[in-house]
């Protein structure tokens, strides 16, 4: 079986090599470090999921989002954030985000979180 091709868009270097360590093993991971990199790579394609930060230099996670989903780009989103706001995780979701979770994680966390999303979106080749 193919590796999920996913991408992990944070500013921390702390939370990229976390979520390495987590997914890495099965999954084929590339990394942006803020937003104007996450949209280049995610308008480019090839991702069957992101995991995206809220909080990022140059443009912000919501702000990404917004972009996308104007543009129709469909690659299926989870937000990451150490800001919890009941109102920004709505707003996540109203813009197409698959899920919201919280910073800092737990490793069966996300692993749950990004099984369910794959087995619900078949791996493109």
């Amino acid at each position: 079986m193919p590796k999920a091709r996913i991408l992990i868009a944070d500013d921390e270097e702390g939370i990229r090599e976390s979520l390495n360590l987590i997914l890495g093993e099965q999954n084929e991971l590339d990394f942006a470090c803020d937003g104007e990199e996450t949209l280049a790579k995610l308008e480019a394609g090839g991702y069957e999921l992101a995991l995206l930060d809220i909080k990022m230099p140059k443009v912000d996670g919501i702000e990404v989002l917004r972009r996308l989903k104007a543009k129709g780009n469909r690659t299926p989103i989870m937000v990451l954030t150490a800001y919890q706001s009941v109102e920004l995780a709505k707003e996540a979701v109203k813009l197409g985000a698959l899920n919201y979770l919280p910073k800092p994680f737990e490793r069966d966390q996300i692993l749950s979180a990004v099984q369910a999303v794959l087995a619900a979106k078949p791996v493109q080749s």
